[in-house]
């Protein structure tokens, strides 16, 4: 029973993180936006121990910012961090592809094709979904279907460590790009759509055809970066002070059965001390 009750309390955990990062991605939680475990706890009905658990890791994610007498807040990206994500994913999916086409001449283009086909079946399903989606700039689709796809394909490389690390700055990026996107008229026109592209060259092992569409693809990123910096797109501001809106909506957690003897029941949850996966800008 002890046993059973761990893994209910870690799925809770898990539940609420995913719920709560949903919340930012969509900018339904706004940068700057404060809270505290016992408001979260209050709001989806369950005790303090698994939603403490949840903003930590959400911390560790970078998304959150934690402070010992305030609670927590969602984490305020500037253009500069924004630049800063675009360069190192660059820098490290260069490396990547040096890596992945090394030794591997026009003769051996259909053995390599071979060693990714099965991978890649998903992966361009995924693709086809997320250029869909930003085509007709459906935000909310494109973010899913967008991280989903990157995190995929980042799969085939077989590092974890590095799939990891370049989702974490996608869904960081994805967080400070939402807001001003969706108060951007012309938003459609900036976001990125050429998955299939970069399927197409990756099962052609076409190694000049992968680094066009991935220059492409950054220097996309880096323009709109440059659009922000010069002032053509203000940020929206909608404060919403958690003093004065304490119960401000949020999506609904999904049920877990027996969640009311997870975590500490008794804990009240003061103000504490204190994962991810959708085309541009925030791949």
């Amino acid at each position: 029973m002890r046993a059973s009750g761990a893994v209910t309390r870690s799925t809770l955990r898990q539940q609420i993180a995913d719920a709560l990062r949903d919340e930012v991605l969509a900018g339904r939680l706004e940068p700057g936006r404060e809270f505290t475990v016992k408001q979260i706890a209050e709001q989806y009905g369950v005790s303090a121990t698994p939603v403490r658990e949840a903003l930590f890791d959400l911390s560790a994610q970078g998304l959150l910012e934690s402070d010992q007498h305030r609670g927590f807040r969602v984490r305020e990206f500037t253009v500069a961090d924004y630049r800063s994500m675009v360069e190192a994913r660059t820098l490290v999916i260069d490396g990547l592809i040096r890596d992945v086409f090394q030794g591997y001449g026009p003769g051996r283009t259909v053995a390599r094709a071979v060693v990714y086909q099965d991978g890649l079946v998903s992966v361009r399903r995924r693709a086809q979904e997320a250029s869909r989606a930003a085509q007709g700039g459906d935000l909310d689709i494109l973010i899913g279907y967008d991280l989903r796809f990157w995190r995929e394909l980042g799969a085939l490389v077989d590092n974890a460590y590095i799939n990891d690390f370049l989702h974490r700055l996608r869904v960081q990026a994805w967080v400070f790009a939402v807001p001003y996107l969706r108060h951007d008229a012309s938003a459609r026109d900036w976001l990125w759509h050429g998955h299939p592209e970069l399927v197409a060259a990756i099962m052609l092992c076409d190694r000049d055809a992968v680094c066009a569409v991935m220059d492409d693809y950054n220097a996309h990123a880096l323009s709109w970066a440059d659009r922000l910096a010069a002032g053509k797109l203000a940020r929206p501001g909608v404060p919403v002070p958690a003093a004065a809106d304490p119960a401000a909506p949020v999506a609904p957690l999904p049920a877990v059965p027996g969640s009311g003897d997870a975590g500490d029941a008794g804990d009240p949850g003061p103000a504490c001390s204190g994962d991810p996966e959708p085309g541009f800008p925030g791949a």
